[in-house]
């Protein structure tokens, strides 16, 4: 049995590194703006997989959260660093897996830098409250899906595919490796 891979006459496969899998993760991350932020569970009923929102990717390709330091996310990153993000930043493409590994700080001016005024609802005492840490996580590994060409393209040729009974799937996908 031939995979969907097989029958695509275009090219829908490209790796990615450095610069070029750093930039896929900020636009990637940059429209889904939350994730599963996944760690070995240690504590908590989520099992380790909890949503989030991304603060900020950097031009290093890091991931910025802020979290409550008495949170069983903290508990779970301080046990073991090693996590995995899982982001979708819509129903048909902007997928992206990324494994890291994540460093917990209270450091104010980074805070400071990551703060907006929504957080007060899980941080009541402001920017200043005590309980408030950062999470800064670091990908090694990653994979992508996406279209090449926007939303819009990939659904014509998907319907135009459908009518004369050929894959013209827009799709693109890859490792990524920063």
């Amino acid at each position: 049995m031939n995979s969907i891979n097989q029958n695509q006459e275009e090219q829908n496969h490209q790796d990615l590194d450095n610069i070029s899998a750093i930039k896929k993760i900020k636009e990637l991350a940059g429209i889904a703006n939350t994730c599963f932020f996944s760690t070995q569970a240690s504590s908590g009923p989520s099992r380790g997989t909890r949503p989030m929102s991304i603060q900020q990717v950097d031009d290093q390709g890091n991931l910025w959260f802020l979290v409550a330091n008495d949170s069983h996310t903290y508990e779970d990153v301080q046990s073991n660093n090693e996590v995995k993000l899982y982001f979708q930043g819509s129903a048909h493409s902007d997928f992206l897996y990324l494994e890291g590994e994540a460093t917990l700080s209270a450091d104010p001016a980074k805070i400071k830098e990551l703060w907006q005024p929504i957080l007060k609802t899980w941080f009541t005492e402001g920017e200043n409250d005590p309980r408030i840490a950062v999470i800064q996580v670091s990908p090694f590994d990653g994979y992508y899906w996406d279209n090449k060409h926007g939303n819009a393209i990939a659904g014509i040729k998907m319907l135009v595919g459908a009518v004369i009974g050929k894959t013209l799937d827009d799709s693109i996908e890859g490792d990524l490796t920063v």
